[in-house]
């Protein structure tokens, strides 16, 4: 009796072990491949608005919606990803989300991008190497804007202060063209977040090129 309570307990370890196992294979891998998918979809639809000629319009950009596409060089060249406009559940599994209300690309303000940095192909998972000088590259439907690294910084996740048009200065009035990238800090883990800021260094005419990955 107490041999099959044993086997049976044996049994329920190895069963609860795979199980395991199988989740963090999916947590890692499977929402990558979600994220790939949504990925394509956004920026074959980036190709296609951007190929028309531009209407004007003062509609703001849908929730779950391409903005831009953003590259860092540092990371090699498949780091590219198109940018979505949101930061909820649904919007950042499609990618790195734009906060609304925050400066679009280009604009004098701070032109806020949050990401996953493990999960759902994980676009900021090497921010933290980031330094000083290094490019970040925004493509948007006419133009290239070249932000360069200015420091990075972890705080607390309810210091929203980081996504103000002048970080941390409330109320303060922006006379700069910022970026702001926001993430998960440590590496699995919510307790904090890792900011890296920037600033805009340069801006060229976007080369026609395609947006998807």
């Amino acid at each position: 009796m107490i041999r099959g309570f044993i086997r049976g307990l044996g049994e329920l370890f190895l069963t609860f072990g795979v199980a395991v196992v199988l989740f963090a294979a999916y947590t890692l891998w499977g929402t990558g491949q979600y994220t790939e998918n949504a990925q394509a979809d956004l920026g074959e639809k980036l190709d296609r608005e951007w190929a028309r000629p531009e209407k004007v319009t003062t509609e703001k950009v849908k929730l779950g919606d391409g903005v831009a596409l953003i590259r860092i060089p540092k990371f090699g060249k498949k780091h590219r990803f198109v940018v979505v406009e949101g930061v909820g559940v649904g919007d950042l599994r499609k990618g790195p989300g734009h906060y609304p209300d925050t400066a679009m690309p280009g604009e004098l303000g701070n032109f806020v991008v949050s990401g996953h940095r493990t999960t759902y192909s994980a676009p900021f998972n090497r921010v933290g190497e980031l330094r000083a000088g290094d490019k970040i590259l925004i493509d948007t439907r006419d133009m290239q804007y070249v932000y360069k690294v200015t420091g990075l910084k972890v705080v607390r996740p309810n210091q929203v202060e980081v996504t103000e048009p002048v970080p941390f200065h409330p109320g303060r009035k922006p006379k700069e063209r910022l970026i702001t990238l926001t993430t998960c800090h440590p590496k699995y883990s919510a307790a904090q977040r890792l900011i890296v800021f920037g600033e805009l260094a340069e801006q060229t005419p976007r080369v026609t090129g395609h947006t998807a990955t």
